[in-house]
């Protein structure tokens, strides 16, 4: 091992990709410290590639799994160097400067508990953050959330704010939300049509057939002044869709930065991007992917620019349920995997770092010689951060936050 520590209804199937539940809550312990926290959580749902998000170019063993699919720091479309072992998708130069500024941290070779590869199960697992999938009806950021003693002398909105039609799991619980829907929707990615498809031939076959009729043409569905394209398999993404999704994350996250910002605005914040399962074309150079990545590298820039001052006190984590397997597949694209990456942003961060305890790419070292193993627990970096800059206790974080978790320590010095 090589470790590194470097310096629904149709329309909610639809629109609800971005969503953000925000809470009146200012951790009053941290307020007592002279301190005023934002945190903001981002999941990504699909399941994202790490390797293709974060690559390690030092690796022997990197291209010779992946070859001309492989990014290198001299390819024909070089990867933005971290350190000397690894090196960010070229379609987030604003992550790279948060990250040259100390603002941005890299968590490489992490998941959840859950080592199987149904989305559903993994998404549950991730945003409930019990160890196993089940029948959760609450989420670890609300319990979080439960467990802080709000400040008293700020007074703040109680009335609902959410992004979005669809409550996530991470954010349901007795902690009062707040809401607000974006004006945009979210373009439909293949998988989405997928599901959609799949779901109306149980329930509208009229509907699955017109769908499927209409798959190959690039716009799908209008909702006001929204339009929704879905990218055609095997093809070009349809003219103007990266826009769109540039578009649809800036506005999500941006609205969400705005709000927190706020001197008697929420404090903590969660929001969600579909799209991230790129079983064929993943297109992590100039396709499918590449537009993810640079829509979410947009996102972060539009957190930064919204938050103002406060971006000084800010934490943005990204999250996805698991990565993608490490070799690419038949129709150049990756499936259901393990290990991957958890993005972080803000100014409260001791950033500038790429944190992995570093498996290895040899087949011996892959999980079920498939996947990139996962060597750090998901939990610890969400334990640390929320220990660390909300001031949520250990034996909270153990007991109620994320149960079951007692062995599983917090991740030291990221904030």
């Amino acid at each position: 091992m090589k470790n590194f520590v470097h310096a629904s209804t149709r329309r909610e199937l639809l629109g609800g990709a971005g969503v953000l539940f925000a809470w009146p809550f200012l951790p009053k312990l941290a307020r007592a410290e002279g301190r005023d926290p934002r945190m903001l959580t981002i999941i990504l749902r699909g399941a994202l590639d790490g390797l293709a998000a974060v690559a390690p170019v030092g690796d022997p063993d990197w291209v010779k799994l992946r070859g001309d699919k492989a990014f290198a720091l001299d390819g024909k479309t070089p990867a933005l160097p971290l350190n000397d072992f690894f090196a960010l998708n070229p379609a987030m130069p604003n992550f790279l400067r948060m990250y040259k500024a100390g603002h941005a941290t890299v968590v490489h070779a992490t998941a959840t508990s859950y080592r199987e590869r149904s989305h559903f199960d993994g998404q549950d697992v991730l945003e409930s953050g019990l160890p196993n999938p089940g029948r959760a009806d609450t989420g670890w950021l609300n319990r979080a959330l439960g467990g802080l003693e709000p400040e008293a002398r700020v007074r703040h909105d109680r009335r609902a704010f959410a992004v979005g039609p669809v409550t996530p799991l991470v954010v349901r619980g007795p902690t009062q939300v707040m809401s607000w829907t974006p004006t945009r929707i979210q373009p439909a990615s293949e998988d989405t049509m997928a599901r959609l498809i799949d779901l109306y031939h149980h329930t509208d076959v009229e509907l699955a057939r017109a769908l499927e009729g209409r798959r190959d043409l690039s716009i799908l569905a209008r909702s006001g002044d929204a339009t929704v394209m879905a990218p055609t398999e095997g093809r070009q993404l349809p003219q103007g869709f990266p826009a769109q999704v540039r578009a649809f994350f800036a506005d999500a996250a941006g609205t969400a930065a705005k709000f927190l910002a706020r001197a008697d605005g929420p404090r903590i914040g969660a929001l969600a991007f579909n799209g991230w399962d790129t079983h064929v074309d993943e297109g992590a150079d100039s396709g499918r992917l590449a537009t993810l990545l640079g829509a979410l590298d947009g996102a972060l820039a539009a957190v930064e620019k919204n938050m103002g001052d406060v971006w000084a006190e800010a934490i943005v984590t990204v999250v996805t349920e698991f990565g993608r397997t490490a070799r690419i597949n038949g129709t150049n694209g990756t499936d259901h995997g393990t290990g991957t990456v958890a993005l972080l942003a803000g100014g409260a961060l001791k950033g500038g770092r790429v944190i992995a305890d570093w498996p290895g790419l040899k087949t011996a070292n892959l999980y079920e010689g498939r996947d990139l193993a996962a060597t750090t627990d998901l939990r610890a970096v969400l334990k640390g951060l929320l220990k660390d800059h909300l001031r949520v206790t250990d034996q909270a974080l153990a007991a109620n936050v994320f149960p079951g978790s007692a062995d599983v320590k917090a991740m030291t010095g990221l904030v």
